[in-house]
């Protein structure tokens, strides 16, 4: 007889060679299942009434018997939805070109005494800080 080398893999069968989790599972899809069954035959005919109680079954089924990773199906489902709609999304790193424009990209650099005041000296305007963020923006998308 093999004998696994990680025993904790290992899953105790109960009954049918099913694990108490499938047994759960498929005796609870059978309890909605067939009785929608029986219910369903008269209305919608025989087949129909077939594919309506395997579609109420088949994600029972699916519960029972998927596992990925060790986990079961909804643990898979839950970490798939965490990681796409609640919680952020990827960040990316993103620098500050300060050569940008000396490649010809954006308006000349003015020089420092130009700002100060020097002999050609521009007015500074003050910038308030909504306009800073949009110069900001501009130049980013401007890359």
């Amino acid at each position: 007889m093999n004998v696994p080398n990680d025993l904790s893999r290992v899953k105790t069968k109960l009954a049918f060679n099913l694990t108490k989790r499938q047994l759960i599972c498929f005796g609870g899809g059978g309890l909605v299942g067939v009785p929608a069954y029986l219910l369903a035959r008269g209305p919608v005919g025989s087949t129909g009434a077939m594919f309506l109680m395997l579609g109420i079954m088949l994600p029972a089924f699916l519960m029972a018997m998927y596992e990925k990773d060790g986990l079961p199906f909804e643990k898979v489902v839950r970490n798939i939805i965490r990681a796409r709609f609640l919680r952020p999304g990827p960040r990316p790193y993103r620098t500050q070109n300060i050569y940008a424009p000396f490649a010809g990209k954006e308006e000349p650099v003015k020089l420092v005494t130009e700002i100060l005041g020097g002999p050609q000296a521009e007015t500074v305007k003050e910038v308030s800080a909504s306009e800073h963020t949009d110069q900001k923006r501009r130049t980013r998308k401007g890359r």
